[in-house]
């Protein structure tokens, strides 16, 4: 086993020993959860092109204004990956499985009132990536990549490791691009949706330069391979950092 899957596990069992959490801890975490959900939201949108700044979509999301000069679709982007964000949270809660409906739910929420037409429903037509060289396959495959993508999940990818699941659902959603729009946003929910429901914190992956060029880089690197390492080794460093964060905060 590799040192950051050996770091993931003893960081993993220290958490689970932890639980059940103290209801107050719980009471004292609510606020930091509520921070994190923000800072979730700011990042995963970030990484797409939205121009709210973190401070932005906190005033968005948590007072309901208004940010002059900013487009209306960039605010229902905030609000709307919230709501995707909570029902999310409810749906790890009651441990529930990865599955099309699931998916389609939650990207359904993502687009709402920005494209209703593609919001839940495959693409039928081709796309291209910008700045990747990958095509995505022909629109008439996706409902049957995606079925099997749900059934490797529940079958083989439960025999994975957690986080390297976790990774090659990102991945293969990134490769498959089943939607017009939102699949970068869905494929992160999706997979913390899969680390959520097996006990690990939520995993975000940051806007900033260096970062997203990390994380394109390895999803073109899995891609032109076909072998999915590049981005799992990506993947496990944010999860290393998820964790670290969380237990930080136990140990106070």
């Amino acid at each position: 086993m590799n040192q950051n899957l050996e770091g993931i596990d003893s960081m993993k069992a220290e958490l689970d020993r932890r639980r059940p959490l103290p209801p107050a801890l719980v009471q004292a975490l609510a606020k930091i959860f509520a921070a994190e959900e923000v800072e979730y939201i700011y990042e995963s949108n970030a990484i797409e092109g939205n121009t709210l700044t973190l401070a932005e979509t906190e005033l968005v999301l948590n007072r309901g204004l208004a940010v002059g000069g900013k487009p209306l679709k960039d605010h229902l982007e905030a609000t709307n990956h919230r709501a995707a964000f909570q029902r999310l949270k409810e749906l790890a809660a009651v441990g529930a499985a990865f599955s099309e409906s699931v998916l389609l739910e939650l990207h359904g929420l993502i687009l709402h009132g920005i494209d209703d037409a593609n919001a839940g429903r495959y693409r039928t037509l081709p796309v291209r990536i910008v700045g990747a060289r990958h095509i995505p396959p022909n629109a008439a495959r996706v409902p049957e990549l995606m079925s099997n993508l749900c059934a490797w999940l529940g079958g083989e990818g439960m025999r994975l490791h957690a986080v390297h699941g976790a990774a090659d659902l990102h991945w293969q959603m990134a490769h498959i691009h089943p939607f017009t729009d939102g699949n970068g946003r869905t494929a992160r929910l999706a997979m913390n949706l899969h680390l959520l429901r097996l006990g690990y914190p939520v995993t975000i992956i940051r806007a900033e330069r260096d970062q997203r060029r990390d994380y394109y880089h390895a999803l073109a690197e899995a891609d032109a391979s076909d072998k999915p390492e590049p981005f799992r080794a990506f993947i496990e460093s944010r999860v290393v950092e998820s964790l670290d964060r969380f237990l930080g905060v136990l140990r106070e």
